[in-house]
């Protein structure tokens, strides 16, 4: 018996990143619901109900922050795990992400072929 698929609404805005986020999760249990901004997120927000969310920090427009805060007012999105996704990984800046709620930061770049098994980590970890 396979385990259910734990579904991810990911949030980043380059085109090629997702991609390879996408192809790097496919078959190890997570399905993505991929979103290029944080306003696209918002607009499906209200027709998805992931189990985790992971964004981007930087992104033009909306930036992962804001969007994680837009987003935890939609009630049902209220208590859902969030993970970040960046490149800045100074403890100070891993600090201030985890104080906005995020149960992790995964440092981009990310290893392609580790990142179920990061994300598995972090969500067993919680």
């Amino acid at each position: 018996m396979t385990e259910p698929n734990v579904s991810i609404l990911y949030v980043e805005d380059e085109d090629d990143i997702r991609a390879v986020a996408q192809i790097a999760l496919d078959g190890e249990g997570f399905e993505l619901l991929p979103c290029a901004s944080g306003q696209e997120a918002l607009d499906r927000a209200s027709d998805t109900a992931p189990d985790v969310i992971l964004l981007d920090v930087m992104m033009p427009g909306m930036d992962g922050p804001t969007t994680l805060s837009q987003l935890r007012k939609i009630p049902h999105l209220a208590n859902t795990p969030a993970i970040f996704m960046t490149a800045k990984v100074q403890p100070a800046e891993i600090a201030q992400l985890k104080s906005l709620g995020a149960l992790d930061v995964i440092a981009k770049p990310f290893d392609p072929m580790g990142l179920a098994d990061q994300l598995r980590a972090i969500l067993d970890a919680a």
